[in-house]
C-alpha cells in the first residue's frame, strides 16, 4: 500500500538576510554604535581642522620674518595647534578603536547565536571549521573596515575636500596642477581596487578551508595517527595554508600598488607644484610665503588621500568578509525561542505515534523511511531492532525534529510535532546519542548541561543510579575534574553513563536511548538495564538496541527493516511470528553463548 500523501512538515526558518549592498550591511552592524562612532569621527575632523590651520600660521610666520615683525605669537599659536592636534588625535583614535571592537563583539554574538540555531540539515552540508573561521577570522576584519573604511572614508574625504578648498583659496592655478595629477592616479586606482576585492575573498575562503581541514583532523587525531596518515594530512593542511598565503600575498600586492600609486601621485604633485610655483614666484604672481603655504598643504594632502585610498582598499577586504558572514546568516535556522521549563516531577509521560512517515536526508539521496507507522503508549519501554541501515536512529532524529519528514505525521500526546514549539518539545525529551558525546569542561558541567538548576540531591541520586558515584570518588577533583576534549579522559562506558545521567537529570517525559549501553561491561550494563526498567515505570522509554538482554525486557518491540516496520510485539510473540526477528534473536543468543 502506497503511503498516503500528507502535508509537508513546515518549519519556521529564521528570516535570512536579503542580498544588500555591502555598505548597507556594514551600516547594520555599526548602527548600535553610531553615536560613539560619530564622536570619534568628530574628533578626527577636529584633528584635521587643527592641521589645516598650520600652513596658514606658517605663512603668517614667514611674513612676520620677512617684515622684521615679532614671531612669538605665531610660534605660540603653532605650538598650541601641534599639541592640540596630537591630543585630540589620540583621543579620537581610542574612541574609534573601542567602537570597532564593539562592532566585532556584536557581530560575533549575532553570528554565534545564529549558528547555534542552525538546522541540522544546514550543519550536515557545512564544514564546522569553515563556520568557525567566519566567527573568528571574518568578524575580525570588521574592526578595520569600521575604523579604516567607514570612518576613514568619511573623515578622510571631508578633510580632503577642506584641504582642496584651502588650497584653492591660497592659489587656484597651483590647485589645478595638483588636481590633474590626482585624477590620473584615481584612474589607475579604479583598475586596482576590484582586484583587491577578489583576492581578499579568495584569501578568506582559503582560511575557511584550512579551518575545516584542521577541525577534521583534530576531531579524528587518534585515527589519523593509528593509520599512519600524519604526512598525508599534513600535506592537506599545508596546501590549504599555502593557498591562503598565495591569495593574501596577491591581495597585499594590489593593496601595495594602490598605496604606492597614491604616494607617487603626491610626489609628482609636489615636484610639479614646486616647478610651477617657483616660476610664478619668479614672475611675481605669488610671494614666497604663499608658495610655502601651498607646499605645506600638498604635504598635508598626502594624509587624507592615503586615508581615503586605505579606506577603499580596506573596504574591499571587509566586503569579502561581510559576504562570508552573510552566507552563514543565510543558512536555514530554527526560530529563536526562550528555553522552556523542564517537566515537573511526577508529570504524566508522553505518548508517541508515527503514521505513514516518509523521509530522506537530501533530495538526491534514497528514502530512509518508506511509510513508517507505529504507536507507543504513555509509560513503558519500547525497543527498536533491525539490521544496520533500517532507519532506527532516524526515528529518534525525527522525534527531536532535527529533521522533518517529507510525508506522514508524527504526534506527541496526539499533537503533531510541527505544532509544538521546539524548545517546549525538546524540554520534554531526554536523548542519549549513539556515540554519547561529552563536551570539554568539568564532569559537573556535562551532567548539568540539560538542567543547570538541578540540586545536589538530584545529582547525587542520578550518580548513584548510573553507578558514576564510584568514578567521582576516584577523580582528583570530584565533579569539578576536567574531562578533556570530547571526554577523552573518560572511558567509552563512562561517557555513556555520563550521557544517561545527563538525560535523567532532565526528568524527561520521553527518554530516547540509542545503543546507550553498547560500551558497558556486563556488571554496569545489568545495573543500568535495571535502572532503565525502573525509569520505564514512570516514563516512556524508547531504546535502539542490538543486545538481546535489553530487548527481552521491553514491553514492546518494533522490528524495522529497509525503512519499514515489519512487526510489533513482545519478544516471545516475535520469535514465533517474524523470521527476521527470530534470526536476530538467534544470532544474539549465539553471541551471548560464545
Amino acid at each position: 500500500m502506497a503511503p498516503r500523501p500528507t502535508r509537508r512538515s513546515t518549519v519556521t526558518i529564521a528570516k535570512a538576510p536579503t542580498d544588500q549592498p555591502t555598505w548597507r550591511l556594514l551600516l547594520g552592524y555599526v548602527r548600535p554604535h553610531r553615536w560613539a562612532l560619530l564622536a570619534g569621527a568628530v574628533l578626527s575632523l577636529v584633528t584635521g581642522a587643527t592641521g589645516l590651520l598650520l600652513p596658514l600660521v606658517a605663512r603668517e610666520l614667514i611674513d612676520d620674518l620677512s617684515h622684521d615683525r615679532a614671531i612669538t605669537g605665531a610660534l605660540l599659536l603653532m605650538s598650541g595647534l601641534v599639541v592640540a592636534n596630537a591630543a585630540v588625535g589620540a583621543l579620537g583614535s581610542y574612541v574609534l578603536r573601542r567602537t570597532a571592537e564593539s562592532v566585532v563583539l556584536g557581530a560575533r554574538r549575532a553570528l554565534s547565536s545564529y549558528l547555534l540555531r542552525l538546522r541540522i540539515t544546514a550543519v550536515d552540508r557545512s564544514e564546522p571549521g569553515d563556520l568557525m573561521a567566519r566567527i573568528t577570522s571574518d568578524t575580525t576584519l570588521l574592526r578595520e573596515v569600521t575604523t579604516d573604511s567607514l570612518v576613514g572614508l568619511g573623515t578622510g574625504g571631508l578633510t580632503l575636500v577642506a584641504t582642496v578648498v584651502m588650497m584653492g583659496l591660497v592659489d587656484p592655478v597651483l590647485l589645478a596642477v595638483t588636481l590633474a595629477v590626482i585624477v590620473g592616479a584615481g584612474t589607475i586606482l579604479g583598475v586596482i581596487v576590484p582586484r583587491i576585492n577578489r583576492a581578499s575573498r579568495q584569501a578568506q575562503d582559503a582560511v575557511g578551508v584550512m579551518g575545516a581541514s584542521l577541525e577534521r583532523i583534530l576531531g579524528a587525531l587518534r585515527t589519523v595517527k593509528a593509520s599512519g596518515a600524519e604526512h598525508r594530512e599534513e600535506r592537506t593542511l599545508h596546501e590549504a595554508a599555502e593557498e591562503s598565503w598565495r591569495q593574501s600575498v596577491r591581495a597585499a600586492k594590489w593593496s601595495a600598488a594602490a598605496g604606492n600609486t597614491a604616494g607617487l601621485a603626491m610626489q609628482i604633485a609636489f615636484i610639479t607644484v614646486l616647478a610651477v610655483g617657483g616660476a610664478r614666484v619668479a614672475t611675481g604672481a605669488v610671494d614666497v610665503g604663499t608658495l610655502v603655504a601651498f607646499l605645506l598643504y600638498v604635504f598635508y594632502l598626502m594624509s587624507p588621500i592615503q586615508q581615503v585610498v586605505g579606506a577603499i582598499t580596506q573596504y574591499q577586504t571587509g566586503a569579502a568578509a561581510l559576504a562570508r558572514i552573510q552566507e552563514a546568516l543565510r543558512l536555514p535556522a530554527e526560530p529563536a525561542a526562550e528555553p522552556a521549563p523542564l517537566p515537573a516531577a511526577g508529570v504524566e509521560p508522553a505518548a508517541l505515534a508515527f503514521e505513514d512517515v516518509r523521509f530522506r536526508y537530501a533530495d538526491d539521496l534514497p528514502y530512509v523511511h518508506h511509510g513508517v507507522t507505529f504507536a507507543v503508549p504513555a509509560r513503558g519501554m519500547t525497543a527498536f531492532v533491525g539490521p544496520s541501515g533500517a532507519g532506527k536512529t532516524t526515528v529518534f532524529s525525527l522525534i527531536e525534529r532535527f529533521y522533518d519528514p517529507e510525508a506522514g505525521t508524527i504526534t506527541l500526546d496526539g499533537r503533531d510535532l510541527v505544532d509544538w514549539e521546539l524548545s517546549q518539545l525538546r524540554s520534554a525529551i531526554g536523548y542519549v546519542e549513539q556515540d554519547a558525546p561529552v563536551l570539554s569542561g568539568s564532569l559537573k558541567d556535562n551532567l548539568l548541561l540539560g538542567n543547570p538548576d538541578a540540586d545536589d540531591d538530584a545529582v547525587t541520586r542520578v550518580l548513584k543510579t548510573t553507578r558514576l558515584d564510584g568514578l567521582v570518588a576516584r577523580l582528583p577533583s570530584g565533579l569539578d575534574t576536567l574531562v578533556g576534549h570530547r571526554g577523552t579522559k573518560l572511558s567509552g562506558g563512562e561517557r555513556q553513563r555520563v550521557a544517561i545521567a545527563r538525560a535523567l537529570l532532565r526528568r524527561p517525559r520521553l527518554l530516547l536511548l540509542d545503543e546507550a549501553t553498547s560500551q558497558l561491561d556486563a556488571v554496569n550494563e545489568a545495573a543500568l538495564r535495571d535502572t532503565v526498567a525502573d525509569v520505564a515505570r514512570t516514563t516512556t522509554v524508547l531504546v535502539v538496541a542490538h543486545r538481546l538482554s535489553t530487548v527481552t525486557m521491553a514491553d514492546r518491540i518494533v522490528v524495522m527493516d529497509a525503512g519499514r516496520v515489519r512487526a510489533v510485539g513482545t519478544h516471545r510473540e516475535l520469535v514465533a511470528a517474524d523470521p527476521l526477528y527470530a534470526e536476530l534473536a538467534a544470532t544474539q543468543f549465539l553471541a551471548t553463548a560464545g
